[in-house]
């Protein structure tokens, strides 16, 4: 779950919807970005569907009695979590080996550089799944599947900044994570988002074959409905909000 916290709410998104939202982002990319065309539905499957391993987690919000929360897709516990990571790749797989090669490398980033178990675990299986995969399929040469990657993971970034900021936040309000844009650069240019309005959003270099709208949509709960009710009530009571943004120049 991502989750803005507000005065009286929390505005949550599901990881799933915010995974169908980074698919609708990319097919509006300039085709040139993705380097290899051949590829591109696959691509394009392995974008909208990257967070479809939290489908049953967010499908029950859970509460974090220690942060006074929701659990998020920061701090969800590690066990249920590594293993939903484990069985959405494999269904992604199931769909496209590329598709879920991409995935795994993906959810494996987050693992990379860590030596506690279970996530060093969780680390190796990856990479043993990976190259396993490029042991029985063809996949684009080294470069453009880094730039692949790339684009996933920036789209998950660009959906991330959709929804963990509210809408049309200046530079000083918007979360830390994105204030200084994003890891991805296209010849050289880091990629920067900015909200023009609490509709548009300035992106710089522009990846766009022309302005571009997709749409994502998010909860309100109200925390006194949390009170009452339980957190997994209270989400599922709450009625479903659309925010459409369109990214321009």
């Amino acid at each position: 779950m991502i989750i803005r916290e507000t005065e009286d709410a929390f505005v949550m998104t599901t990881q799933d919807d915010h995974g169908r939202f980074s698919g609708e982002i990319a097919r509006g990319f300039r085709r040139e970005l993705f380097m290899d065309e051949s590829v591109l539905e696959e691509v394009l499957l392995a974008i909208a569907e990257h967070d479809r391993a939290w489908l049953l987690m967010d499908d029950m919000p859970i509460w974090n009695d220690e942060s006074r929360t929701p659990f998020t897709f920061m701090d969800y516990p590690p066990l249920p979590k590594l293993l939903m990571y484990s069985k959405g790749v494999e269904e992604t797989i199931a769909m496209s080996p590329y598709a879920g090669y991409l995935c795994s490398l993906h959810y494996a980033s987050f693992m990379k550089n860590t030596t506690e178990a279970p996530f060093a675990d969780f680390y190796r299986a990856e990479q043993a799944r990976q190259q396993e995969l490029r042991n029985q399929f063809s996949f684009p040469d080294d470069d453009t599947v880094t730039r692949q990657f790339g684009l996933l993971q920036l789209c998950d970034d660009l959906s991330l900044y959709v929804n963990m900021n509210p809408p049309g936040a200046s530079k000083d309000q918007e979360h830390p994570w994105f204030r200084e844009g994003f890891n991805m650069s296209i010849d050289g240019q880091r990629v920067v988002a900015t909200w023009a309005s609490e509709h548009e959003i300035q992106i710089s270099p522009f990846l766009f074959e022309r302005k571009w709208s997709a749409s994502i949509k998010w909860k309100h709960v109200l925390k006194s409905s949390i009170e009452e009710q339980g957190i997994a009530k209270a989400f599922h009571d709450a009625l479903w909000t659309e925010q459409t943004v369109t990214f321009v120049p």
